[in-house]
């Protein structure tokens, strides 16, 4: 642990500008219809703004946790964060719609440079058994954000206009930059070389992965533009990205990405575990909103604060479980949320008829909450409590990259099965059987066939309520954490975090 006077102060400024990025992930996609009606935009381009800055935001991490390392995670949050604030205003100012979506690329830059620092400075100010409730108040964020998106965004868009999405950051970027720039301390650097080759094919092979996962639904699976197909760009990607691992493997200079980091179980486990939460929360939402709005003709400002039972729950007791964390075996907190998740969404796919009772909807939600809050910090302390600080940023970044592969995942396969679904449910569906859009069904849906949209809403759902519960059951294999003499100089906290760091030390004088 590096000595920092107040380490409260610092985690409480890194959340401000963590928080707004993770906002930008979900916010922008409850104000689509305006932008469109704005910028006189069609539905394609539309979605790629938000497309845009998904992928700008997952490809770099990997990068940009290696660079924190480098040259200071301070530096770079506080470069990420001006370059945020900037490219929101940008947004904000945009006339049309390419202007905007090459605006929101540069944001996801802003926010892959943020997010590794966040996670980096916490696992190198906080000892192991403390961490856990910082990792708490970092979790309660994660959680809390992509659930406020969308209802901050519905009041915004309907208060002020679309534009204030983007200005809102404006304040908040400033204000962050400030207290950051006061209170985060500039931590020690690490002699990293830099790893070229890795750089490009980390950066290639996960910009073709993410970018036909993501775009897969746009073009039905096929062709793209001449030879270049969906399957040929994730097929492509996972090629690279096995070229990229070999490389990792065989470098005799310093890895972009120590694969020695993947030698401890936890580290292991707790990625797959982070992935199948990106993929979750990113997922059960599509179904919940299209029943909420279409079958049940809420607004989406309405939709939107169904949720806030989980968001207020979640925010009050994820600090708590943080600190419960520090003194008992995580797997046991994090197994229990993932299952607790599983069970609120498939109660939820039960509750998903046109007669349902909107008020009995609240039930679940409140059940989610209380498996977001067992989540997000056991699962987060679990990843960096063996990590020696040399290898933070590029921990860090690991774990961020797999939650948001995740999440692109989820986006992907929740299109696509909720399109199988209504092809099976409304084979009579006017406007094309079989669409996800609500403008499929001229903007309001039938009342016929409610009940086969309210079921294609509710199978759907049971896709991600399925893959958290294989979380759940990835967690029981947590290793239980051991003591560690952190402050102690030369110290390692962990057998594992030994090896890799005896590993990266023999290949820097290889």
């Amino acid at each position: 642990m590096e000595h920092v006077a107040r380490p409260w102060a610092a985690l409480w400024s890194l959340v401000i500008g963590f928080f707004m990025i993770l906002i930008d992930t979900t916010i922008v996609s409850v104000a689509n219809p305006r932008i469109m009606e704005g910028l006189n935009a069609d539905i394609n381009s539309v979605i790629w703004v938000t497309s845009a800055y998904l992928l700008a935001y997952a490809v770099p991490l990997l990068i940009t946790g290696r660079l924190g390392d480098r040259f200071g995670p301070k530096k770079l949050y506080l470069a990420g964060l001006a370059v945020f604030t900037l490219a929101s205003l940008w947004c904000g100012l945009s006339g049309d719609v390419q202007t905007l979506i090459e605006a929101r690329i540069l944001q996801g830059l802003g926010a892959a440079m943020m997010t590794p620092q966040t996670m980096a400075v916490i696992t190198r100010i906080f000892p192991p058994d403390r961490r856990g409730a910082a990792m708490g108040i970092w979790g309660a964020t994660a959680g809390v954000a992509t659930l406020v998106g969308p209802i901050l965004g519905g009041v915004l868009v309907d208060g002020l206009g679309w534009e204030w999405i983007f200005f809102i950051n404006i304040p908040v970027g400033i204000a962050g930059f400030f207290l950051a720039l006061r209170y985060v301390p500039a931590l020690s650097t690490h002699p990293h070389k830099f790893d070229v080759p890795g750089v490009l094919l980390s950066a290639m092979g996960l910009f073709l992965l993410v970018f036909g996962i993501q775009e897969g639904e746009t073009y039905n699976w096929g062709t793209i533009t001449g030879p270049i197909t969906v399957w040929g760009l994730i097929i492509g990607g996972v090629v690279v990205l096995a070229a990229f691992v070999a490389w990792q493997r065989f470098n005799k200079g310093e890895p972009l990405l120590p694969l020695g980091l993947f030698k401890d179980r936890n580290f292991s486990l707790a990625n797959v575990g982070i992935t199948t939460v990106g993929f979750t929360v990113t997922a059960f939402g599509l179904p919940l909103i299209f029943y909420y709005q279409v079958v049940r003709g809420l607004t989406p400002t309405q939709s939107a604060l169904m949720m806030i039972p989980m968001a207020v729950i979640s925010g009050a007791l994820a600090p708590v479980v943080g600190r419960i964390v520090d003194r008992v075996d995580p797997k046991f907190i994090t197994a229990a949320g993932l299952t607790l998740m599983s069970a609120a969404l498939f109660w939820n796919a039960t509750l998903m008829h046109p007669d349902t009772p909107i008020w009995l909807f609240l039930l679940p939600s409140a059940v989610l909450g209380f498996a977001n809050a067992g989540i997000w910090a056991p699962l987060s302390s679990t990843a960096t409590r063996n990590l020696p600080p040399r290898l933070a940023g590029a921990g860090s970044g690991v774990y961020n990259t797999t939650r948001q592969i995740g999440a692109v995942l989820g986006s992907a396969a929740i299109a696509v099965l909720i399109q199988a679904r209504l092809a099976a449910e409304l084979p009579a569906a006017p406007g094309g059987a079989g669409k996800a859009e609500p403008m499929a069904f001229g903007g309001k849906l039938p009342e016929a066939l409610h009940e086969g949209f309210s079921t294609a809403m509710g199978q759907s759902i049971l896709l991600p309520a399925a893959v958290i519960l294989l979380g759940a059951a990835v967690a029981l294999f947590f290793a239980k954490p051991q003591q560690q003499a952190w402050g102690t100089p030369g110290a390692v906290p962990a057998e594992a975090g030994a090896r890799a760091v005896a590993e990266d030390a023999e290949a820097q004088r290889g």
